[in-house]
């Protein structure tokens, strides 16, 4: 396990269920689509993905993510793995889609790079990847120490890569984009109003 990923079983170890409420809207999938999450953490999306599908599999690096996300309510039906999203376990064109919500951006910029291959060679062709990650607009961005440019280490030891619709489109080819976008909202803090913003996009494997 490297000190990345270290840091995130350290987290889910001392703080539990670390991600809560409502899940990002999800796009509609066949009923029979086999469905790939990486990075399931707790199980926050993973019960979310398994009312479109009954065919999901989940993997996270972090031992205590999979144990909790095996135990949230809606999940029994997910076959979970400990897995490397960097190296997947799984054979060539395994899956009809694929779900990155907030996984890359944790990673360095070899490992994005390793992350994005895995995911188009895992597609079927015809299928389809989702991606979010933190946009370089967002109200995070520079915080803590900058290990890469734009990506900053947390004291807990977690990196945040902070991202550009040309920079995902670019990180996910030879797969053709269907939709980058930024979407941007406002967090109240302390009476003030701070801009979030998150790169959302749709990928497609072709056929």
């Amino acid at each position: 396990m490297t000190a990345h990923s270290s840091a995130w079983d350290d987290d889910y170890r001392r703080r539990g269920d670390l991600w809560g409420g409502a899940p990002a809207p999800l796009p509609d999938l066949p009923a029979n689509a086999a469905v790939l999450e990486l990075g399931c953490g707790n199980g926050k999306t993973l019960a979310a993905l398994l009312r479109r599908s009954a065919r999901v599999t989940a993997v996270d690096v972090s031992p205590h993510a999979v144990a909790l996300a095996r135990r949230h309510p809606g999940t029994a039906a997910a076959c979970l793995t400990v897995a490397d999203a960097r190296c997947l376990p799984f054979c060539k064109a395994s899956f009809d889609a694929v779900f990155l919500v907030h996984i890359t951006g944790h990673l360095p910029g070899p490992g994005r790079k390793a992350v994005a291959s895995e995911v188009c060679r895992v597609l079927r062709p015809g299928g389809a990847a989702f991606f979010r990650g933190f946009s370089v607009e967002d109200m995070r961005a520079g915080k803590g120490a900058e290990t890469e440019r734009q990506t900053f280490q947390r004291g807990d030891g977690i990196i945040t890569h902070y991202f550009t619709e040309d920079e995902t489109a670019e990180l996910f080819a030879p797969l053709v984009p269907v939709s980058v976008r930024t979407c941007r909202w406002q967090m109240r803090v302390r009476g003030r109003d701070l801009p979030r913003a998150e790169i959302e996009a749709t990928f497609q494997k072709a056929v």
